[in-house]
Parts: C-alpha cells; structure tokens; sequence
C-alpha cells in the first residue's frame, strides 16, 4: 500500500476551463503544488492546464459534468488514481439566467439549482471530512456581490448565490479551530463571458456597473483565502452594493433591482406572451 506521505495535496478547481476558475488557476499555481482543473470542454481545461504549467505547477485534467449524481465519487477516484488528495477545493463552476422566472425555461431554471448549489455542496461535503482530519486545507467557493439581495428577472441566480454565501459563512464558523478554511468570494460584475451566456450584458445594470478583471479577482479571492477569510468582496462597487443592499429597505431595492436588470421587450411575466412594455408595463400601478 501506498504510503501517505507519497499522496501529495493539491488544489482542485471545479469550473477551471473559463472565467474566474481560470484565473484563479493560474494564481493557486504559482505555489508549485499540482492544480486539477475540472470541466466539461477539453480544448478550454487544455488552455487551462498550459496557463497552470507556465506559471510553474503541474497540471492535471479531468474532463467531468459536474451535473453528474456522481461528480464527487468520480473526482476522488481520479485523484486517488494519480497519487493526489484534495487539499484545497475551489467551487467555480456555475451559470446564471436573465429573465422572468414565469417566462425562462424550467429546466434551465433547475440547472441553476442543480449546478450553482447542489454541486458546490457535493463537492464541499465529500472532501471537507478530509481536510478537517488533516488539519489543513480548505474551500475557496465563488459567490456573486448578487448573494446580498434577492434579484428579479435573475431570480434563481441571486437566490443561488445566497445560498453560497450563507453555506460558505456557516461553515467558516464551524470549522475555524480545525485549521481548514472555508472562503467566499462576492465580485460584481466580472470580464468573463458569464454575462453574454446568462442573457444579461445588455440590460441597465451591467451598462452601469464597472466590470472587474477576471485576473484581479482570482488574486484577490486567493490572498484572502490564504489569509483564512470568512468574505471577500473585491472591487469598490461591489463593496458599494452590499453595502446598499444592508441598509435600503426592500420596498426601493426590489423594484429598483427588477427594472435595472429588465428590457421593454422581454416578454411579460404575466403570461400574456406580449412584449412588457406593451403589457404589464404600460400600466406601473399592475407592472410594478
């Protein structure tokens, strides 16, 4: 039998092909540890995996749906195959919807749930008893600043990401003795491709709102991680946002939320199957 001392610790990336898992790759790599990127595009973890041995580590690729029942299983088999264990996990994998929750596809809607939530908890849950026997390690989870109030027209998105917020919080609490940390990083909008996919590059509040870059977040996500961290919110108008989000009522968030991230010619939640401003938004007192 191997001994343990041959099983070598590794950061693991779940959403590595693209984004802010991407970026945050290569950052964790400049530690010379081995860095396993997960994802479900080959050529994109390829990219991926020549970025993380430019910067210095060794890269391994697994090419795995995370929407998968057997995600996790899958994941330790594989480390346990190459010598590896999982010494530190980042949840980055997720996806976001625009749009009415009456209106988009349910499907979609679930794989929110299934992707953004049930996934991260998997993975956070299947390698967490581990860390905490070795003493070390921890979770690295990607919130959104959208984790800080509820958000209509991307409802299941912002309610997804409360979720990684709260679930990241609690476990931070609990295991803060053991020597594992758990970290969850809340940015605003981002220099990734996530807006145009979700639907919502083109709707008022990501006109308005600075993006930041993807290279800037992964820096400050991994320093605060590292510095054992509960919340990391990065960038002035994120901090800006949670903080507005604490202190305005409801009453003015909701609606200012809902029509921010609403175009006039979405179709009307209300079932009609026509176009809002020649709906519910010809009349504000029924459209809100």
């Amino acid at each position: 039998m191997m001994a343990q001392s041959e099983i070598r610790p590794a950061v693991v990336v779940a959403g590595a092909s693209r984004g802010i898992g991407r970026a945050i790759a290569k950052v964790a790599a400049r530690e010379k540890r081995p860095v396993v990127l997960v994802a479900r595009s080959h050529d994109d973890l390829a990219a991926s995996a020549n970025e993380v041995r430019e910067a210095g580590s060794e890269a391994f690729m697994l090419e795995l749906d995370l929407f998968s029942p057997d995600a996790s299983s899958r994941l330790a088999d594989f480390l346990t195959a190459n010598n590896l264990c999982c010494d530190v996990l980042v949840n980055s994998a997720g996806y976001g919807l625009r749009g009415a929750a009456t209106t988009l596809p349910i499907p979609d809607q679930l794989g929110i749930i299934d992707l953004n939530i049930r996934a991260l908890t998997d993975l956070s849950l299947h390698f967490l008893p581990e860390m905490v026997a070795r003493g070390r390690g921890g979770v690295l989870n990607l919130g959104s600043i959208a984790g800080f109030m509820p958000g209509p027209n991307m409802a299941l998105y912002y309610a997804s990401k409360s979720f990684v917020r709260s679930f990241s919080e609690a476990l931070h609490q609990e295991l803060r003795r053991t020597g594992v940390t758990v970290t969850c990083v809340a940015p605003g909008p981002v220099s990734t491709d996530f807006l145009q996919r979700s639907g919502a590059d083109r709707v008022p509040l990501f006109k308005v709102l600075p993006r930041l870059d993807a290279d800037y977040v992964a820096e400050r996500a991994w320093r605060g991680f590292k510095s054992g961290r509960r919340l990391v919110v990065p960038g002035l108008s994120a901090k800006l946002a949670a903080f507005a989000a604490a202190w305005l009522p409801s009453a003015i968030m909701l609606p200012l939320i809902g029509r921010l991230q609403r175009r006039s010619n979405d179709p009307c939640p209300c079932g009609s199957g026509i176009k809002f401003k020649h709906c519910c938004g010809a009349h504000p007192r029924r459209g809100g």
